[in-house]
């Protein structure tokens, strides 16, 4: 099986503190995908990351580049770090790299769309991905307005689809989220929302997949990492399993 593409979960910090009239600044850098990348370290399939401050320089710009992978994760990066590339910047026409997924899920290959904070439409909006070539080739439809939502009293995945690849293998219940982005179900028969968590008497999707086109899509509505992760999730037996599920059906291999 190729290298499954992460894009994003990278962030920087910068912190200041104030003594009197004295002011310091610290900065730090930070992953968020580090228990991703080992879980699925653990199930044989490699992950090539690249951060969300890279995206606009090193995103892949066509189908072939593209074609050097199994699956493409977009997680916690933004539409505009993808559109944007170094030619936009400097007022001369570029590749829209988000059409360019949606034609390469179109010609056979897997996208995964994981939820966060600048995901989906994203906790402010500031995600961006409404209306956009990604969301026509999702399992979800995503709203326009802000859709982050945090449940501090703990989200409890409901499976509706137990017989699906991408939950085989798990021997025990899905370990509660704390929170998720709110995206609606798409309608069709190429569509299964296979969990679901129930919010102020929604059922919002959590986990859904689509065939589209000689392709697959799926939407993961929650981090891959803490913290809308729990920690009785980051730490569950079904973690690597059901990551790695994920990807294995995005490149058919399950």
């Amino acid at each position: 099986m190729k290298p499954v593409l992460l894009a994003g979960e990278t962030f920087h910090v910068t912190s200041f503190a104030a003594k009197g009239l004295e002011v310091g600044a610290s900065s730090r850098y930070s992953n968020g995908a580090t228990r991703y990348i080992s879980g699925l370290a653990r199930q044989g399939i490699e992950v090539v990351q690249i951060g969300g401050e890279r995206c606009e320089a090193e995103f892949p710009r066509s189908l072939e580049a593209l074609a050097d992978y199994s699956a493409v994760v977009l997680s916690d990066v933004g539409a505009l770090s993808l559109l944007y590339t170094p030619e936009t910047r400097i007022g001369q026409r570029s590749v829209n790299r988000l059409e360019l997924l949606r034609r390469w899920v179109e010609q056979g290959g897997g996208l995964m769309m994981a939820g966060g904070y600048t995901c989906f439409q994203g906790m402010d909006g500031s995600a961006m991905f409404h209306g956009t070539a990604v969301e026509e080739c999702l399992p979800v439809e995503i709203n326009a307005g802000p859709d982050g939502l945090e449940a501090p009293e703990g989200l409890d995945p409901a499976v509706i689809d137990a017989e699906h690849p991408v939950l085989a293998g798990l021997t025990s219940p899905i370990p509660f989220v704390l929170g998720m982005n709110r995206v609606k179900a798409r309608a069709g028969n190429e569509v299964k929302t296979l969990v679901h968590c129930s919010s102020r008497g929604q059922n919002l999707p959590l986990l859904s997949v689509r065939d589209y086109g000689a392709g697959r899509s799926l939407a993961w509505t929650t981090d891959i990492g803490p913290h809308w992760l729990s920690e009785d999730f980051m730490r569950w037996d079904g973690y690597d399993t059901l990551m790695a599920n994920m990807a294995r059906w995005l490149a058919r291999k399950i």
